[in-house]
């Protein structure tokens, strides 16, 4: 890594900073700019077997074996593509947390990951504060909105909150932003006053991102029929919002 960064953007997953945010990293390195993507949720599964809604997840994606280490190389290809360096945390995805004790895991369905944060994660939001003080110096930092409400979201945020406090730009994140009214229920939440701005993609920029994107080739099919249909979604997202937008506080 770089001693100092223009930007460095926590991604709670290793596709959401290409799915939210590509078209604007393609065009900050591309401008000569440096952007540190920060993956939080990189990190392998345990060695036990995996839970039978992580199994599920896991055939979709078809991978038998290596689905955080696959997942990764992915990663890597993806920022290439956008000119970013990477960095991948070693907390595992929510699918694969789990009791220590029990070995049971505290998210079983698609419910569980889109609703509270299990009481037993406030462990990990306190290690991540402690990670992101370790960082590299940057000019600005950026976090979630945590759009859609996903529990990994949810921890990003509040563990960038709670160490960088106002000091945030947030970026909301796509697909889940496409749904009517999901912006407006984060926002919404609480008597702060938000500003956002939207930023304007080029054409060179917008490819760059499609292609990142696609090179997580195991999701495609959590968000999209196929290739094409991805191109066609995220061109049309960007045309109605006018690009990729941002968010901070007063």
């Amino acid at each position: 890594m770089k001693a100092f960064y223009d930007t460095i953007l926590l991604s709670p997953h290793l596709d959401d900073a290409a799915l939210s945010c590509g078209g604007q990293i393609s065009m900050q390195t591309a401008a000569g700019q440096s952007v540190l993507v920060v993956s939080i949720m990189a990190g392998d599964p345990p060695a036990a077997n995996v839970s039978a809604y992580a199994q599920q997840l896991h055939d979709r994606w078809q991978f038998e074996i290596g689905a955080a280490r696959r997942r990764r190389e992915e990663d890597r290809q993806a920022c290439h593509i956008l000119g970013a360096d990477y960095l991948h945390w070693e907390y595992p995805d929510c699918i694969y947390r789990h009791d220590p004790l029990t070995g049971r895991t505290y998210y079983n369905s698609d419910e569980d990951i889109f609703g509270p944060v299990h009481l037993a994660e406030k462990e990990l939001q306190n290690t991540l504060v402690e990670k992101l003080a370790k960082l590299p110096e940057h000019g600005r930092i950026m976090s979630p909105l945590a759009v859609g409400n996903h529990v990994d979201h949810q921890l990003t945020r509040r563990a960038a909150e709670s160490y960088f406090e106002r000091r945030l730009i947030y970026f909301e994140e796509y697909p889940y932003v496409a749904d009517a009214g999901a912006v407006e229920k984060v926002i919404a939440a609480g008597e702060d006053t938000w500003h956002s701005q939207t930023i304007s993609i080029s054409t060179g920029a917008m490819e760059k991102k499609i292609e990142a994107i696609a090179a997580y080739a195991s999701q495609i099919s959590t968000f999209f029929l196929d290739r094409a249909d991805l191109e066609q979604q995220v061109k049309r997202y960007a045309q109605i919002v006018g690009g990729e937008r941002i968010w901070w506080l007063e």
